[in-house]
This record gives structure tokens, C-alpha cells and sequence, in this order.
């Protein structure tokens, strides 16, 4: 007997049953005299007349009086009346091939039993407790962020144009920084977007810059019921990269009880195990893991290890060994498992990463990473660093502990020493050394001048110090310390590097001189005199070079700042109508790229001016000066 058969017949058992029972409630009413009260007793008998008083006139005799007209009898029907049963409920065809087997009944978890039986309520959110998604953020105006309306009179199309062409990291610290702020500022959506599409786009280009942290907060802003397959693919990946797997069960367990899965794939179906273990089903995530791997629906080390990470939740003490002899290649998935069940990765696999030969996804991911030794992570922690993910204060911080602990060695350890020698040494002199040779030694980068920004703004200016003056203000302005870096004005030469940082960086500007600006190109020894054209470029962006000066000079250096494209026309538009969101976000497009070797004059100028003209006149000096610190 097939399945629809069965149906039909246990159906119609149904039926028969609810008939029999009508019967015999029927027989049973009809062997009683008539309806029975169901009061106590008492309640239902009529209130008793008052007894006449007694008449003192004799009584007459009584006469027969006509009878008074009766109504019709009704027919009798042996008993009480009985109110039928309704039919029982027929089930079509297309019904019950819709019912699930037994096989897959025992594969729901209870949140989709619960889900097909309509005991599930489409929101668990109280009414009160939801979110508004007027506005998406985390950075109210007050707090830092930029105008809440600042795009909500913007063209949808533009907006989606604009975040959908930020696809790589920022060639800028600063302005790395200055897009982070402006992504996480609590924003109205455009006018005509979906407010849930547009956190959407904004969490993808967190997670591009390598803000995981605040990509997660930012999706976590939006009520998760609300989440569409973007928004929920993009806070999936953001989870991955944080290493917090369990934080994306809200959204895996709501579509799968929908009877569905957002992204359909292996990491899905793994996903959906993980979140039924830490759910107290473990039998059910077992099988469903055990499923996986006889299947082979992914590399065996992506199965492993996540059976790994679902046997950390509830009792099963289940051994799982991890095999890495066949595995060649890291992805996020590996790499953020290993990390959170405490499973060293292959030094094979692991050496690109530190060395910085592979994909600084794995730096930045790692920079976050508490559960990571703190040799490694301070070794990620430069990367983020130097890309604007973490502070200064930060990765002073890492330092601080990497010193305090005996059992670590090496490189990392000597620069900890090193560092603290930065601040504590009574000797100025001494100090600067220190410092000059974490900015010179094997392991020196950009991030070794953002470690010590704040230890060179303890240095008083000297002119004794000329020679460190100009790597002392560049590692001041990487923290922003605009003003301790103007102190050193008077003690670096009109015309030097270090003139020039101030020049750009003082929040007090002025118009430079042309003698000292001809001074700096004459004796600039940049590839193709770029130090001299990024110069002159924020300069004129923060209208401290007169206009006579800016052309001669940009004739001088063959730099053509009249030519317009698209972005300078969108940018020069956006900054025309006071809109510093979509200036942010526009300057953030033009300055993608690996290295400031890809960053052009025209694009620095552009973007110091319009950021200049809307109110971000700390965000452009910034910028400014570390093209030509970096160019």
C-alpha cells in the first residue's frame, strides 16, 4: 500500500470513529426522560407566589370558565432532540503528498515541527522590542556619526552604484578610517531603497575593508526576521571572519524552520548542524554531520571540523580527529574553526599569512581573535593596524602583554622591549633610538609607526633630533596627534618632508610659501616627483596654495587637474550640495587600490577638497599628509 492509501485509510478510520461516537451520545440522551438541569438544586425552580391574605367575605362557588385556546402539540419524538455531528474533513491529494514521511519527521528539528504544525509565531520579538529601520547604525550624530538623513534624498541607483564599486581594501589608513565611521553611522536609507538592501550593502563593505567586528554589529542592528538572503549571506560571513558561528544560529535556525536555507551549499547545511547541537539537539546535528561526510558534501577537514566545533556543545564527548595530511589550501571556513576550537593550523598553512604572502583576510580575521596565542595575533594585529582596522592604543596594548609574558620569544618579544624602552627612557635621545630602530629593523612597515605614535609625541621638539624629525611626525599624524606634530614646526628646515606633513596637517593652515614649496620639489627624490604632486594636490584641496601657485606648479609636475570624469563630477556635486555621507563614500571609492602607487594626484585632490568643503577638514588633513608621507 503506497503512501496516499495509507492516508486515505487511516482518514477514513477517522470518520468511522467520530460516527460510532455520535451514535452512542445519541442513545444515551434518548433513554432519559427529558433534558437534565445542570444547576444545583434549587436554582432552577421558579420563586414561590406570596400567600393571599385571608378574606373575611364568604367565597362563591366555583363556575366553570372557558377554556382558553391551546397551541397544536408538537410531534413527538421519543426522546430529546440531537444536534448533528459535522462530516469529517476531507484531505486532498495535493494535501497529503505535502505531509512528510516518518524519514523526514524525524529529521525536523523543533523550531520546524513547530513551524509546520502553525505553532511558531511568525515573530518571537514582542511588538514593543522591535527595531524601527527608519534608521540602520551605530553612531548616532552625537556620537560621532555623520547626519542620520544625509542620504535620504539621494537617488537609490547612485547610492547602490557607489557601495557596489567599493570591492578592495584603501590605499589610505585615514581614509579606511574616515569610510569605517561613515559605514557604521546610523543612516536613513535613500530614497527608494529597501532599508534592509541597504544595511545589506553597507555589512558588504565592511566585510571588504576587513571590519568584521563592526559588520556583525551593524546586521545585528536589523531585527533578524527581517533579514533577506543578502543581508543574511553577508552577516553569515561577517560571523565566519569573528569566528562566532553561534552568533548566526538566530538567522540559520529561522530559515530553516521556514523549510528552506538562505544560501544553499555545503557551509549552510554544516552551519544548520552546528546550530541544532547548541539548540540541545545533538543526536539530531550528529546525524546530520555523519550524513554530511558519508556524503561528501565538502572536504572531509570542513566536516571534521565542524562536527569538532558541534561536539563542544552538550555532553556527547565525542572524539573527532582532525586530519590535515591531503589539505593544501586555507579558506575562511578552516581558518576560522581551527581558531575556535583551539586546532593549530599547519605551519604550511599558516607562514603565508604571517609572512603577509596570502590574503590579509586571514590577518585581519586573526587581528580580532582572542582565543589566538598572543604571538600570532600580534603579528595579525599589524596588519589590521596598518590598514586602519585597529588603533594605535590598540596594538600598544598587544605589546604590552607580549612583554609581560616570559614565555614568548623572538622578534615579537624584542620589539615589546624595544617599545618600552620608547616611553620609558629618561634620554630623549634614547627614546628615538629605540624607536628608529623599530621603524629599520627586519620586520619594520607602516604599522611600526603607527605602534609608536604615541611615544614620538612624547619627544620634545629638537632640532638636535632633524634626522628623526621627519619619521617622528609621520608616526604622530598615523594617530591623528596633529597638534604635538605642528609643535615641530620651528625645529624642521621650510622645504623638508617634515615641513611639508605640518604644512598639511596643522589644524591651523595658512597659504605656503612659493620658495619653500619650490624648495620641497627641487629636492624631492619620490619616483616621478609624486611626493611633490601629492603636495600640491592637498594643498590646494585645503586652499592653502594660491591659485597662481597651483598652476605653475601642477604645469611644473605635468599633472592635468582640469580633467574631469564621472567621479570627479560626482564628488565635486555631492560636495557642492553639503552631502558629507556620499562625499565619504565617494572618496572611499577613489582611493581603492593595494599601495599609494595606484593613488593618482587628480584623485587626492579631489577627494581633499570635497571632504574640505563639507565640513571633514581633519578627515582631508589627514589624508593629505599621509599621501605624502607614504607616496
Amino acid at each position: 500500500m503506497n503512501r496516499r492509501a495509507k492516508w486515505h485509510a487511516g482518514v477514513a478510520a477517522i470518520a468511522l470513529a467520530g460516527t460510532l461516537a455520535g451514535a452512542f451520545a445519541a442513545g444515551g440522551l434518548t433513554a432519559q426522560d427529558g433534558p437534565q438541569s445542570i444547576l444545583p438544586p434549587g436554582f432552577d425552580d421558579p420563586e414561590p407566589a406570596p400567600t393571599p391574605a385571608p378574606s373575611p367575605t364568604p367565597t362563591p362557588r366555583a363556575t366553570a370558565a372557558p377554556a382558553a385556546p391551546s397551541a397544536p402539540a408538537a410531534p413527538s419524538t421519543g426522546g430529546a432532540t440531537v444536534q448533528p455531528l459535522p462530516p469529517a474533513p476531507r484531505i486532498s491529494d495535493a494535501e497529503l503528498d505535502e505531509l512528510p514521511t516518518l524519514e523526514e519527521l524525524e529529521e525536523m528539528s523543533v523550531d520546524q515541527l513547530d513551524e509546520r504544525l502553525g505553532l511558531k509565531p511568525k515573530f518571537d520579538i514582542p511588538p514593543a522590542a522591535r527595531r524601527s529601520l527608519s534608521q540602520v547604525g551605530l553612531l548616532a550624530p552625537e556620537e560621532g556619526g555623520l547626519p542620520t538623513r544625509g542620504l535620504a534624498r539621494q537617488p537609490a541607483p547612485l547610492v547602490d552604484a557607489v557601495l557596489g564599486g567599493i570591492e578592495g581594501p584603501l590605499v589610505s589608513r585615514w581614509g579606511h578610517i574616515l569610510l569605517r565611521r561613515t559605514l557604521a553611522s546610523r543612516l536613513a536609507a535613500p530614497e527608494g531603497m529597501d532599508p534592509v538592501r541597504f544595511a545589506a550593502l553597507r555589512v558588504a563593505v565592511l566585510n571588504t575593508m576587513g571590519e568584521f567586528t563592526v559588520a556583525r554589529a551593524l546586521a545585528q542592528d536589523v531585527d533578524t526576521s527581517n533579514w533577506g538572503t543578502a543581508l543574511t549571506g553577508q552577516a553569515v560571513r561577517a560571523y565566519i571572519a569573528s569566528s562566532d558561528l553561534v552568533g548566526a544560529c538566530p538567522a540559520v535556525r529561522l530559515s530553516e524552520a521556514e523549510g528552506g536555507t538562505t544560501s544553499e551549499g555545503p557551509r549552510w547545511t554544516m552551519l544548520e548542524a552546528i546550530c541544532n547541537a547548541y539548540a540541545g539537539e545533538a543526536a539530531l546535528a550528529n546525524s546530520q554531520l555523519d550524513r554530511a561526510l558519508g556524503q561528501e558534501i565538502a572536504p572531509d577537514i570542513d566536516v571534521l571540523l565542524a562536527q569538532r566545533y558541534a561536539g563542544a556543545a552538550g555532553r556527547s564527548r565525542r572524539a573527532v580527529a582532525i586530519e590535515w595530511e591531503d589539505v593544501d589550501q586555507l579558506t575562511p571556513w578552516r581558518f576560522s574553526l581551527a581558531n575556535a576550537v583551539g586546532e593549530p593550523l599547519p605551519d604550511d598553512l599558516l607562514d603565508p599569512v604571517l609572512t603577509g604572502e596570502a590574503d590579509r583576510y586571514y590577518a585581519l580575521a586573526g587581528a580580532s581573535a582572542p582565543m589566538l596565542g598572543l604571538e600570532k595575533r600580534t603579528m595579525h594585529a599589524r596588519v589590521a593596524a596598518g590598514a586602519g582596522v585597529l588603533s594605535s592604543n590598540a596594538l600598544v596594548d598587544l605589546y604590552s602583554q607580549v612583554y609581560a609574558d616570559d614565555s614568548i620569544s623572538g622578534d615579537i618579544a624584542d620589539q615589546a622591549v624595544l617599545l618600552r624602552q620608547a616611553y620609558i627612557a629618561t634620554d630623549p635621545i634614547a627614546r628615538v633610538d629605540a624607536m628608529r630602530e623599530l621603524w629599520s629593523g627586519e620586520s619594520a612597515d607602516f604599522a611600526s609607526q603607527v605602534l609608536t605614535a604615541n611615544a614620538a609625541a612624547r619627544i620634545p621638539p629638537n632640532r638636535d633630533l632633524a634626522l628623526a624629525a621627519n619619521d617622528l611626525i609621520a608616526s604622530m599624524l598615523t594617530a591623528g596627534l596633529d597638534r604635538d606634530a605642528a609643535a615641530w614646526r620651528g625645529a624642521v628646515n621650510d622645504g623638508s618632508l617634515g615641513w611639508a606633513m605640518i604644512t598639511l596637517a596643522d589644524p591651523q593652515g595658512r597659504v605656503v610659501d612659493e620658495d619653500a614649496l619650490d624648495a620641497f620639489v627641487d629636492e624631492d627624490g619620490s619616483t616621478g616627483a609624486r611626493k611633490s604632486a601629492f603636495l600640491v594636490a592637498g594643498l590646494a584641496g585645503l586652499e592653502r596654495v594660491s591659485d597662481g601657485d597651483f598652476t605653475s606648479f601642477a604645469s611644473r609636475l605635468e599633472v592635468d587637474f582640469s580633467r574631469r570624469t564621472r567621479w570627479t563630477q560626482m564628488i565635486a556635486r555631492a560636495a557642492e550640495v553639503d552631502n558629507p555621507a556620499l562625499v565619504a563614500m565617494l572618496a572611499g571609492l577613489g582611493m581603492q587600490g593595494e599601495s599609494w602607487q595606484q593613488m593618482t594626484p587628480l584623485h587626492l585632490y579631489h577627494i581633499v577638497s570635497a571632504l574640505n568643503r563639507v565640513g571633514l577638514e581633519a578627515e582631508a588633513r589627514m589624508i593629505a599628509a599621509e599621501a605624502v608621507a607614504r607616496g
